[in-house]
């Protein structure tokens, strides 16, 4: 356990920091899971509208940081691939 102050302060903010990137990366990873289950079911209007959202979701957390940039931007173009293969029918 921590014995200075600054170290205790450390730990608090560790604390804070985990849950907030605990729960922004828990609620894109629900997006995304929702843009596949759109594209799973065929459902075009419904994927485009989720990859919307989704694409929102994780550049906003890749902006924090709490996606590295490159994840975030290889997330981004496999979703976008899988529904513009969908309604392109390729």
């Amino acid at each position: 356990m921590a014995n200075h102050p600054s170290a205790e302060k450390r730990n608090r903010q560790r604390v804070k920091r985990t849950n907030r990137n605990r729960s922004v990366k828990s609620a894109v990873r629900s997006l995304v899971k929702r843009v596949r289950t759109e594209v799973t079911a065929k459902n075009q209007e419904g994927a485009k509208s989720a990859l919307a959202l989704a694409i929102q979701a994780i550049d906003k957390a890749a902006g924090k940081r709490v996606f590295h940039f490159k994840a975030a931007s290889r997330t981004v173009a496999r979703l976008s691939a899988a529904v513009h293969k969908l309604t392109t029918g390729a």
